[in-house]
């Protein structure tokens, strides 16, 4: 695997901590530029809805653009926004810098998602996806709990430093590491490749992969006080548990990166089965500390390594949307991350109880094996042998 692909990575996990560390930070943000606590989480859901967007807007905006230009621009812009957000006392423009930082995220996901495939090649598409969505899992796993140790130690501020801090060496790499080129000369227009993503097929995968992220997500948020108020656990327990999915979701996307490639639609169907089972048997079982301990580390691996391994397919079924295909699986990813915590929040609210988060992710899974089967049934026929004329057989 190229070296190049391994900084892409590591700036996606500068922009994954960016994206989930306010959830430590939000009474240090809340006190400092006194505003409330909805307020500040608002921080959150407007970075949540700059990616969904500006993935296929920022990539349609660097389509044309030499992949390294495009990489350096939207990297350089989300280190920039972390630097006015570290020195601004406005909750407004605090704000704005959210926005404009999930902009430049969603482009430089989308592009990083190309590169990476076509520095690796064919035959390593899953193994390069799995690298840079690799990116998120060490963020979840290293990046969050650092952030929130930083904005303890020395308020909420520092994190932002830091976040913009990792963003330098990783844009010297980038400089350095992947090739200028050129845009193909023979690149088909933004209408084209529009075109060729509305599949039926296609839309059906990128369902399936909004579906596998809300279930994904809509668990994770609420592990807290699943942990807590549920399993029995002490709040000192849920760090641990959090590191644990990461753990889980680090194992998955090596390990899918490094196998799927070989059976890919065997290989996700049984991923997509196994995570409804096993978001059914932890909303059973979420009552005991050791079935707890095992499905968070195990719910881990199969979220992220199903997840690369569909934003890997929708690589496959895309071949003729070469610049847009990233940003149309990055908003996928996004629309669930987005979508799955706002429903788990909706089942609590309506009093079914800390259980419920579990039991909405098995009805998301449900969804998806649904979608994923209509998307089975939309492949193309395969082409009948022919018979050379003359052959036994041949009439």
């Amino acid at each position: 695997m190229p070296f190049s692909v391994y900084a892409l990575g590591l700036a996606v996990f500068a922009q994954g901590t960016s994206e989930f560390m306010l959830s430590g930070l939000l009474s240090g943000i809340s006190a400092d530029l006194h505003v409330s606590i909805p307020a500040t989480a608002l921080l959150t859901s407007a970075f949540a809805v700059g990616l969904v967007i500006g993935a296929p807007l920022m990539a349609l905006l660097g389509r044309n653009w030499p992949r390294r230009r495009a990489l350096l621009f939207f990297l350089c812009v989300f280190a920039a926004v972390h630097v006015i957000g570290a020195v601004t006392s406005s909750y407004g423009l605090l704000f704005a810098t959210r926005v404009v930082g999930a902009l430049a995220n969603a482009g430089f996901w989308a592009v990083a998602l190309v590169t990476a495939v076509a520095l690796a090649g064919p035959g390593a598409r899953a193994r390069a996806t799995s690298v840079v969505v690799g990116g998120v899992t060490v963020a979840c796993v290293a990046g969050v709990p650092a952030g929130a140790w930083l904005g303890g130690q020395w308020g909420w501020r520092a994190a932002f430093w830091a976040v913009a801090l990792v963003s330098l060496p990783t844009i010297a790499v980038i400089a350095a590491a992947i090739p200028a080129g050129r845009p193909p000369s023979a690149l088909p227009s933004a209408r084209a490749e529009l075109r060729s993503l509305s599949g039926r097929g296609l839309r059906l995968t990128l369902l399936t992969s909004a579906l596998v992220q809300g279930a994904t997500f809509c668990a994770f948020s609420y592990l807290e006080p699943i942990a807590t108020q549920v399993t029995g656990f002490g709040s000192v327990w849920v760090p641990v548990l959090l590191a644990l999915f990461g753990v889980g979701s680090f194992i998955g996307v090596t390990v899918c990166g490094r196998g799927i490639d070989s059976r890919p639609i065997a290989l996700t169907a049984a991923g997509l089965v196994a995570l409804a089972l096993g978001w059914a048997l932890f909303a059973c079982t979420a009552g005991s500390p050791a079935a707890v301990v095992v499905l968070v580390l195990v719910q881990g691996m199969l979220a992220f390594g199903t997840g690369t391994a569909l934003i890997s397919h929708v690589f496959r079924l895309a071949d003729g949307a070469p610049t847009l295909a990233g940003s149309f699986a990055t908003a996928a990813f996004n629309v669930g991350g987005a979508l799955g915590p706002w429903i788990g929040g909706l089942a609590i609210g309506a009093g079914y109880g800390f259980r419920a988060p579990l039991w909405v992710s098995t009805l998301l899974m449900a969804l998806a094996l649904g979608a994923a089967g209509a998307a089975w049934a939309c492949r193309p026929a395969p082409e009948p042998a022919t018979v050379p004329e003359g052959a036994p057989g041949s009439g």
